[in-house]
């Protein structure tokens, strides 16, 4: 299919693919795992376009196709991706939606290297996108292309999805280009959320600092060149390819390799499981603080108990990221130093990603999954867990400020800020009866089987067809 000819056209920062260099320095590509790229395959597969980054600075690519789906690559230079993306999205934006947990940096370069990456996406979508296509843009690191797109292609239908939290209005006021944010994002037709509460804090910011009215879920959005236009902003929770995650967890080979973990482990009586980014918005320290004071208590005996916390990389050039890990690691070494054995260490901790097989082994291993996230647009760890757990003897210990929270209401719902909270609600998971173990993850395994991946997605565009 020719450029210029495809009816649906996803946005994203990313490609949905990873490089790999073979003996011979050639290049090839294979497609990384991901619900959304699942989701869509059916449409994209029969005319469809993903256009983004591949992941590499100052990479020029020509248009390419794996598993039927075009890709459409766009360049970013080192400088760019320093400014746009480590700057800008990554150390201004999600920080500030993340309700500033560290604080946000504001510099002009960086705003200006963001508006340049994210003009440099529109366009590629523009000459790809059939007339009156559905275009379908992606997350934070492009809030300004709805509206660039929406000037160069007035014919197109155009969504936008953000995956992170959006704050409340006091705090999003602190952005200097924040009516520039607001204004890009409401170049979208409809635009989606994790909550119903990220819908109503950008339909209040709307209200007070563009002054455009706002009826129920409706925005009417106005633009100089631009006619008035109603704009939907309501939450769509995202979710998981639950039957791909169930299915692999009734694999012999990877009930067998979570038998070989707990053997590993040394047997424990409960296994503690948290698994994240090491990122200060997921509450690892908070974690850690009440898992260790358990174990000091003689609560939570070791050998009989072990938390084990896997921490995939991420932003290792990020300053707050690097103070991050030396704190994490650290507390990791007191509490072995302090409570481990010669046979039993008490925190088993991991700095790197799983891949998928042993992820949903190490979900099986798992008696307590602990997720005690500080703001989480969703975390689908806690619904990957959710869906892993075939014979419903888990138990999902959740935080309140996590997007799930709001869907998985039978978990032990936490406020990580309140250690002795957290502390009570982890010696209650461990020492919860099976029955209602099992009556918990039931409901929660429904819940997640009937809103999946493929839910959410069809639910959006099914929307953005009616806008």
């Amino acid at each position: 299919m020719e450029p210029g000819q495809y009816d649906l056209v996803v946005v994203a920062n990313r490609l949905p693919v990873d490089a790999t260099v073979d003996d011979d320095g050639e290049l090839t590509w294979r497609r990384s795992p991901g619900g959304l790229v699942a989701a869509l395959e059916p449409a994209l597969s029969a005319g469809g376009a993903w256009v983004g980054w591949p992941g590499a600075p100052d990479l020029e690519l020509e248009p390419f196709e794996i598993d039927g789906i075009e890709l459409v690559p766009v360049t970013i230079s080192e400088a760019e991706a320093a400014e746009y993306y480590e700057g800008f999205s990554n150390a201004t934006i999600w920080p500030l939606y993340h309700d500033v947990i560290t604080p946000p940096e504001y510099h002009r370069e960086w705003a200006e290297a963001y508006r340049t990456v994210n003009r440099r996406f529109a366009q590629a979508a523009s000459q790809v996108a059939a007339p009156g296509a559905t275009v379908w843009i992606h997350d934070y690191q492009l809030q300004l292309v709805p509206r660039m797109l929406r000037e160069m292609r007035p014919d197109l239908r155009v969504g936008f999805f953000l995956h992170i939290p959006f704050p409340g209005v006091d705090l999003f006021s602190q952005l200097p280009w924040r009516k520039e944010i607001l204004e890009g994002v409401l170049g979208a037709d409809l635009v989606g959320f994790q909550r119903a509460a990220d819908a109503s804090n950008f339909r209040r910011a709307v209200r007070r600092l563009t002054g455009m009215p706002t009826h129920g879920n409706t925005i009417m959005a106005s633009a100089p060149g631009l006619p008035t236009r109603a704009v939907k902003a309501q939450a769509f929770p995202i979710s998981i390819d639950f039957a791909g995650v169930d299915q692999a967890a009734r694999r012999p080979d990877i009930q067998q390799r979570a038998a070989e973990i707990r053997a590993e482990l040394g047997d424990p009586e409960i296994v503690f499981f948290g698994a994240d980014r090491l990122d200060y918005t997921k509450g690892i320290r908070h974690r850690l603080k009440a898992f260790g004071e358990l174990v000091e208590s003689g609560a939570l005996p070791v050998p009989g108990a072990i938390l084990v916390q896997v921490a995939s990389p991420t932003r290792d050039n990020v300053v707050a990221y690097q103070e991050l890990r030396e704190e994490v690691e650290t507390t990791v070494g007191r509490i072995n130093g302090d409570f481990g054995t010669l046979t039993q260490v008490a925190v088993q901790y991991l700095h790197q990603s799983q891949p998928f097989e042993e992820m949903v082994a190490l979900y099986l291993a798992a008696d307590v999954l602990l997720v005690t996230a500080l703001r989480d647009g969703m975390n689908l760890v806690a619904k990957e867990y959710v869906a892993a757990c075939v014979d419903q003897s888990g138990v999902l210990v959740l935080s309140e400020f996590a997007g799930a929270a709001d869907e998985l209401t039978q978990a032990i719902i936490v406020n990580p800020h309140d250690i002795d909270s957290m502390k009570e609600s982890m010696l209650r998971a461990a020492t919860m009866p099976a029955i209602e173990r099992r009556r918990r993850m039931r409901a929660l395994r429904r819940r997640v089987k009937d809103r999946d991946v493929a839910y959410w997605a069809s639910s959006f565009l099914s929307a953005l067809g009616d806008t």
